[in-house]
């Protein structure tokens, strides 16, 4: 709990403003046909996978993907998939900045991977429940925590328990598609 506190830390009073100015952390906004969901990003402990996932974001990449991969009591998955089930194409897989240091704890969201640690391309998903054996060291590399939710965990939860159902032989799809409209810089 210590360590998820620290991670977030929010600034004190007691800094100046050149303090408070570093401590900005840039925010995203995830539009979804559920609705908003507003992400706290972290490129000063993960900084490759949030220039990625800001990169994917400012190309409009996201812009009409799907949450492809829906899992009640665990996460919520996207960022690669188009509404009828088509993988994007991506640029090359990025290093995995996974650290013990950023649990994957509900509201935190991570880098989807395959077996291979440095794999990660566009997608991603959301903790909907503290998922220690995600965590660096647990079980290998594990999936690296680049941001959490700020805003909208209830939009989340509504994800997290939609129907699913299998769709050309993948698992946990919505039966009614979610969109990710739009993922746009916050100012």
């Amino acid at each position: 709990m210590t360590l998820a506190l620290f991670f977030f830390a929010i600034p004190t009073h007691a800094e100046t403003d050149s303090d408070s100015a570093k401590s900005e952390l840039p925010k995203v906004r995830i539009l979804t046909s559920m609705g908003a969901i507003e992400l706290q990003l972290r490129p000063d402990v993960a900084p490759k996978t949030v220039e990625n996932f800001l990169q994917y974001a400012r190309d409009g990449y996201f812009d009409g993907t799907i949450f492809h991969r829906v899992i009640p009591g665990f996460m919520i998955q996207g960022g690669g998939f188009t509404g009828n089930m088509t993988r994007k194409e991506t640029r090359s897989p990025i290093q995995n900045e996974a650290s013990p240091t950023l649990p994957n704890l509900r509201g935190t969201v991570a880098m989807a991977r395959t077996n291979a640690p440095d794999s990660a391309t566009s997608q991603f998903f959301i903790n909907v429940a503290d998922n220690d054996f995600l965590n660096a060291g647990v079980r290998g590399a594990g999936y690296a925590v680049f941001a959490r939710v700020m805003f909208g965990m209830g939009v989340v939860d509504t994800i997290a328990n939609v129907k699913t159902a299998r769709v050309r032989g993948m698992a946990d799809v919505p039966v009614t598609p979610v969109l990710i409209e739009s993922v746009t810089l916050m100012d």
